[in-house]
């Protein structure tokens, strides 16, 4: 996945998204793991508690995996066009409805996070606090919850009369004007990937690793 998003050009943007994503999660898994996970080389001891190198094992494969998967959700978030992704899924028979949740859910958070930076920037304006220690930027985060969440139902709403207004629902299959280039060689790696994950599929449920 860095590999991939250091030849997008998106390394840096990916790697501060997948820790934001993975931090929050691998604090905790890191705690229960270490402190709860049965072993026989103990490395030290928190009260009642033994950290054995089994756990501190466990949680890092555990936390690699949450880095992995938020690594590649951000990077097809990151480097993939909503337009493009919606168009090309109803070119390929997907129903309406299904591309828009789906095109829908990718640009979820980047609006939310720009929704959320322009609110907190209206309250600072005001005289809020949001700035400094720790507890003033907890503090400051409640006044912006309410704020985003009114505006995202408002902007479904909007979003949703603007597609009726433009026939979203009629039945039948759309005309599309414009096709997602395809060219050979990302259909063979399309291909190549779809039989790696059928054949670690196999592996896996055979045993082998």
């Amino acid at each position: 996945m860095l590999a991939l998003a250091y030849s997008a050009g998106e390394l840096g943007r990916l790697t501060r998204v997948s820790l934001l994503l993975t931090v929050p999660i691998a604090v905790s898994v890191v705690l229960v793991n270490a402190l709860t996970h049965a072993g026989t080389t103990v490395l030290f001891v928190i009260g009642p508690f033994d950290v054995t190198l089994e756990g501190v094992d466990f949680a890092a494969q555990i936390v690699v995996r949450l880095f992995a998967i938020s690594a590649s959700i951000g990077l097809f978030i990151l480097t993939t066009d909503p337009r493009a992704f919606v168009f090309d899924l109803e070119r390929r028979g997907v129903p309406p409805r299904v591309a828009f949740v789906a095109v829908a859910t990718i640009d979820a958070i980047p609006t939310l996070v720009e929704r959320a930076a322009v609110i907190g920037e209206s309250q600072r304006a005001r005289g809020l606090d949001s700035e400094g220690n720790v507890r003033a930027r907890l503090r400051g985060v409640m006044p912006l919850i309410g704020p985003v969440i009114l505006t995202s139902l408002t902007d479904v709403e909007e979003r949703s009369l603007a597609l009726e207004t433009r026939a979203f629902s009629r039945p039948g299959r759309r005309h599309l004007l414009w096709a997602m280039p395809d060219t050979t060689w990302e259909r063979g790696v399309r291909w190549l990937l779809l039989a790696s994950l059928v054949g670690l599929i196999i592996v896996r449920v055979a045993g082998m690793v």
